[in-house]
């Protein structure tokens, strides 16, 4: 017993050292990204719905790939594989739907939605989170259900960059400027690529070891640690006075991440859905998404969400996580 226990601790120390190199080479990543945006002229709205979001994502992102990859080889068991990675995804997006989005607000004594941002992204959002109950309500997510993710992804890329604003661009810094920081993020990227396998395969043992349900892991530690990225970039540009990259950025990865995230991983290797994410986890995430939508366009016509909806919406994680914890515990 004692040699599970040591060997249960140092596969936890493991995790932990992969979850802190997962949050510093993402966030390290989305640092330079900055610099290219203004490289590239594009505004801070969409950009946030786009790069960051797709930036901020990337321990979703490449978690996915791992898994999918761990799956297809025989190295991650397919149901805990797949309920660790989902719940991770959703997870993540319930986070910043309210816990950090609740702190952004309490931080910074309120935050402004322009109705337009709330018509064009935000619905599509809440939206996007319903086709995943969808598809997802038969138990699995099929290469089918993934390449439809991807396609809608894409057409909803063309329809921002089509209603983008274009405005003059400042001048450009130097080509050889612009090609060291890309590949400086695409290092990065590798790095993220690696820790999210390391990851994986700890999370995959602390689950075989305590018996305890991979999606709740995923929701509980690995939802809160992927979620770090959106919420350093939404203060981030809340510092500068960029409104549109906080709330495109912490919006626009709950676009990305499951149609993205989850399509791929879909596309390449199929998962299992536990039943907890489509009985409670994903449906919990619409009701509270559109609660918000609907005070914010009904109630308060000027799109304002104060201090008190920033507690209000941290609240809302906290009761959220207590009933995901105390019922829906296991995957079965």
């Amino acid at each position: 017993m004692a040699l599970i226990s040591v060997d249960l601790l140092l596969t936890v120390t493991v995790a932990a050292c992969a979850i802190l190199v997962l949050i510093y080479a993402s966030g390290e990543a989305v640092e330079r990204v900055l610099a290219l945006l203004d490289h590239f002229g594009l505004s801070a709205t969409f950009g946030g719905l786009t790069i960051f979001s797709l930036m901020t994502s990337l321990p979703e992102l490449f978690s996915h790939i791992a898994a999918s990859v761990g799956i297809l080889s025989g190295d991650l068991d397919y149901a805990i594989g797949s309920a660790t990675v989902l719940g991770a995804n959703i997870g993540s997006d319930i986070v910043q739907q309210t816990l950090v989005l609740g702190l952004v607000v309490l931080m910074m004594g309120g935050l402004q939605f322009e109705r337009s941002f709330l018509l064009t992204a935000y619905l599509p959002m809440i939206a996007t989170t319903l086709m995943c109950l969808a598809l997802g309500w038969d138990g699995t997510y099929s290469r089918l259900d993934g390449g439809f993710l991807l396609a809608t992804f894409a057409a909803y890329i063309v329809f921002l960059y089509r209603r983008e604003e274009h405005e003059p661009r400042p001048e450009r810094r130097t080509d050889v400027r612009a090609l060291t920081t890309s590949a400086v993020v695409l290092g990065l990227f590798v790095l993220v690529l690696a820790s999210a396998h390391v990851l994986l395969v700890s999370t995959e043992i602390i689950v075989t070891q305590t018996g305890l349900g991979g999606s709740l892991i995923g929701v509980v530690s690995l939802g809160v640690a992927s979620a770090a990225p959106e919420m350093f970039t939404a203060l981030s540009g809340m510092r500068r006075g960029e409104t549109g990259i906080s709330v495109g950025t912490l919006i626009g990865s709950n676009i990305t991440n499951p149609l993205v995230a989850i399509g791929l991983g879909a596309v390449l290797s199929t998962y299992a859905v536990p039943r907890p994410l489509v009985l409670w986890d994903l449906p919990t995430e619409t009701v509270s998404a559109a609660l918000l939508l609907a005070y914010l366009l009904l109630k308060n016509r000027k799109g304002w969400l104060g201090r008190g909806g920033g507690i209000y919406l941290v609240g809302l994680y906290f009761i959220y996580l207590a009933a995901r914890v105390v019922f829906f515990h296991s995957d079965g």
